[in-house]
């Protein structure tokens, strides 16, 4: 049988049946309540059927060259690991957790966050099997050594993590990072009481205290290294010489989860320290909505679907200790950050308002997070439709951000699509213009490499930056138009030192994102298309 046969049902991932059943035949299968190591030449892998709980995890479409060490990196952020049985001819690998809760929560994130190891996803899954008996082999004993090895440097992170407060550098910022996004990446390993993001010597910096020592050196060991997004913003992780981090306001660059009560605070974020002095002042400061996690009495500024688009209706995730349920970041990391595999840049939107909705409007918002290629309202349900992004990256970021958003007076639904590309109708056959091909715009905002604006996106807010606004149009000509559409205007202010870029200030969110879908590349006259986007400033 193909080394690649898949068995189980992955938990919470439901994959298209050609993907499932490509490379099944009816061979026998070794049923027994043990995966013994003995076997592993002609170990078949676990039969299909229900997949119930087990301390035994099943991971397949492992890449060749996988250490164990990888394998076990996978399961230790929640728990022990007590055994691994590597299959590397098939691409697999079975790992014993220490408890049966402990599996449940791995294969429970793994369900709504694929873990993909050097740009491969991989699936976790429930085994069949109960526990694992492994033999003396060299592959064996290779595979026991590097647990041994591993397991120990776990255990003993209570001694050796020196502070619970870590400094994180992130290099190659090629998009933003916010401390929404931190907080996601971080919250895995555990509980984040504070957290300050900074700017200093030019380069995006942040400040993160975990509630204990073993928590911080996980993270610090699991991290360090690893991209957020594919092949960049790379994180560089050490221990900050800071025992505990004050803060004092509760807003987008500081926030303290043990004092839901603090002020959002009209001045910047203060610490009681003196290399803090001067880090509010510096620009660049990367912002964020509000902290979407309720159990610190935060409000949601937009809802963070699970990654991963086909749970099944009503499954329920076991919820990490002191973490989040979902993280939502495409990435390069090993440990599970890709939300979007390579290659799977479609997103399904769904609650539309098919009496409003069109595939122009759905192209200028989707296109503040990144160029789109193709949009589909579908023929027979046209409260859904289907947005082709131009990369994984792209699409994370446009669903990250408007997923919970109101357009049109109901709230999107977004997630991936088992689609990997927008389909154009065929020739001859009429579509009622419901399918648009935009790979060709001249509105895409990212085609060229290195763009500024890919350091000016923000959540959707009430303000909207203007810009490309020509000599002749006054403050007046603006109000007037953006009011036009029976929105109000709250507030207005041109930037001071260059008159070619304003911002306005709409009195809702909701407006705000119709505003910017009726008036980007609105014609201002003298050749000038106004620009608009979302702002991270309030007037």
């Amino acid at each position: 049988m193909d080394g690649s046969v898949q068995h189980d049902i992955t938990v919470g991932t439901k994959r298209g049946s050609d993907e499932l059943f490509s490379s099944v035949s009816n061979s026998p299968y070794i049923m027994s309540t043990t995966a013994n190591g003995n076997d592993s030449k002609k170990f078949k892998g676990d039969i299909r059927g229900p997949s119930l709980p087990s301390r035994v995890i099943h991971i397949r479409r492992l890449p060749c060259d996988i250490t164990e060490a990888e394998v076990i990196s996978l399961g230790l952020p929640f728990g022990d690991v007590t055994n691994l049985l590597m299959l590397k001819a098939k691409n697999q690998a079975f790992l014993e957790m220490n408890s049966e809760e402990a599996a449940q929560n791995m294969v429970g994130y793994y369900s709504t966050v694929m873990p993909v190891i050097r740009h491969q996803p991989v699936y976790v899954q429930f085994s069949n099997h109960k526990e694992l008996k492994t033999d003396n082999s060299p592959n064996q004993e290779r595979a026991q050594a590097a647990l041994r090895a591993l397991s120990s440097s776990h255990v003993d992170m209570p001694m050796a993590a020196p502070s619970t407060v870590l400094r994180v550098v992130v290099e190659n910022l090629l998009y933003p990072v916010t401390l929404d996004a931190l907080c996601q990446i971080f919250s895995k390993f555990g509980t984040v009481l504070r957290i300050i993001i900074f700017t200093k010597n030019n380069q995006f910096q942040a400040l993160l205290q975990y509630s204990d020592g073993p928590s911080a050196q996980a993270a610090k060991l699991s991290l360090d290294g690893q991209n957020i997004y594919n092949g960049c913003c790379t994180l560089r992780i050490s221990f900050s010489k800071l025992t505990s981090l004050n803060v004092k306001y509760n807003n987008e660059k500081s926030r303290d989860f043990t004092r839901p009560d603090l002020p959002s605070g009209e001045s910047q974020p203060a610490m009681e320290h003196p290399a803090m002095a001067t880090a509010f002042t510096a620009p660049g400061i990367i912002s964020a909505a509000p902290y979407s996690a309720g159990t610190h009495g935060f409000p949601p500024a937009f809802a963070l679907q699970p990654a991963v688009s086909y749970p099944y209706p009503g499954l329920t995730v076991p919820a990490l200790p002191g973490a989040l349920a979902s993280l939502t970041l495409p990435a390069a990391a090993r440990l599970g950050f890709p939300a979007i595999p390579a290659g799977h840049s479609v997103l399904l939107v769904s609650n539309l308002n098919p009496e409003r909705v069109t595939p122009h409007c759905l192209f200028i918002l989707f296109g503040v997070y990144g160029d789109v290629m193709r949009v589909k309202i579908l023929f027979n349900k046209k409260e859904n439709a289907l947005v082709q992004m131009s990369d994984s990256t792209q699409a994370q970021l446009a669903m990250s951000h408007l997923n919970g958003q109101r357009l049109h007076g109901k709230p999107l639904r977004i997630t991936l699509s088992k689609h990997t590309s927008v389909q154009l109708p065929r020739e001859g056959h009429e579509d009622q213009g419901l399918t648009k091909d935009y790979s060709s715009s001249p509105l895409h905002r990212f085609k060229k490499p290195g763009s500024k604006n890919y350091s000016n996106i923000f959540p959707p807010s009430a303000t909207l930056h203007l810009s490309n606004i020509p000599p002749s149009v006054v403050e007046e000509d603006l109000q007037r138009l953006f009011c036009s559409s029976g929105a109000a205007v709250k507030a207005f202010k041109f930037f001071q030192k260059d008159h070619k870029m304003a911002l306005i200030q709409m009195a809702s969110v909701e407006e705000a994102i119709e505003s910017l879908i009726q008036f980007h590349n609105h014609d201002l006259g003298e050749n000038h298309h106004l620009r608009v986007s979302f702002s991270k400033s309030s007037i």
